[in-house]
């Protein structure tokens, strides 16, 4: 029996198993939140912007109405991203910290001599 590592067995493209570091996903994480915020302010912006001149259009130019209809289906598109961002930054958070626990736990439960004592 061999409890330090697994059989070895072949693998596409000479890669082991999928692996996850911590530091990859406070990465994605940081990543997404940077996004949200950018997302959150430059969408803001070109929400008003583009609000404005539809409202300035509007009273000279048959286009005012379209572009009013643009800024609307433009800021549920800016919702929906930033709610996806979000959700994956909160997600890894979460994830991190899981896992940050469970290793914790396995840690401080795990004790060798437990095992040698169960193998006798």
């Amino acid at each position: 029996m061999r409890l330090n590592q697994l059989h070895s067995r072949p693998t596409s493209g000479g890669r082991g198993d999928l692996s996850v570091h911590a530091k990859d996903l406070a990465a994605i994480g940081d990543a997404a939140f940077t996004l949200y915020g950018r997302l959150e302010k430059d969408g803001e912006h070109a929400k008003v912007a583009s609000g404005k001149a539809a409202k300035d259009l509007t009273d000279d130019f048959a286009v005012g109405s379209a572009l009013t209809d643009v800024v609307e289906k433009w800021k549920k598109q800016v919702d929906s991203l930033l709610e996806a961002c979000a959700h994956i930054s909160n997600h890894l958070d979460y994830t991190q910290k899981a896992h940050a626990g469970d290793e914790y736990h396995i840690a401080t439960s795990l004790s060798i001599s437990k095992i040698d004592e169960n193998f006798r």
